[in-house]
């Protein structure tokens, strides 16, 4: 059964980490001190992974289950959505010229 926004929102812990699905790998984990979590579990080339999307409610659900959508999409073309993540998380990096050698060459132009 699906989730709902008002049943991710009253969800309680518990004393040991529960995982709440809402259907197609993704899941709502609760840890015992109480943060929400949203994962996405798959699996890539015959192994099991897991994808972060953020905590809730910062992520709402509808908001995750749109991420799921996209990963899915990676995935039916052959690409594994956690290096996509990461690649596009390194980009980012790089675009903002916030690296050591860009430190560097202004110090050096200094």
């Amino acid at each position: 059964m699906p989730l709902t926004e008002v049943f991710c929102r009253n969800a309680k812990p518990a004393e040991k980490p529960q995982k709440i699905s809402d259907g197609g790998g993704l899941f709502l984990l609760i840890e015992p001190r109480g943060s929400k979590l949203w994962r996405l579990a798959y699996r890539f080339h015959g192994k099991q992974k897991t994808l972060s999307f953020g905590i809730y409610p910062a992520v709402s659900l509808k908001d995750a289950r749109n991420y799921r959508d996209r990963a899915k999409g990676l995935l039916a073309r052959g690409i594994d959505p956690g290096e996509h993540k990461k690649q596009e998380k390194r980009k980012k990096r790089l675009e903002a010229g916030s690296t050591f050698e860009t430190a560097a060459r202004e110090w050096f132009d200094a």
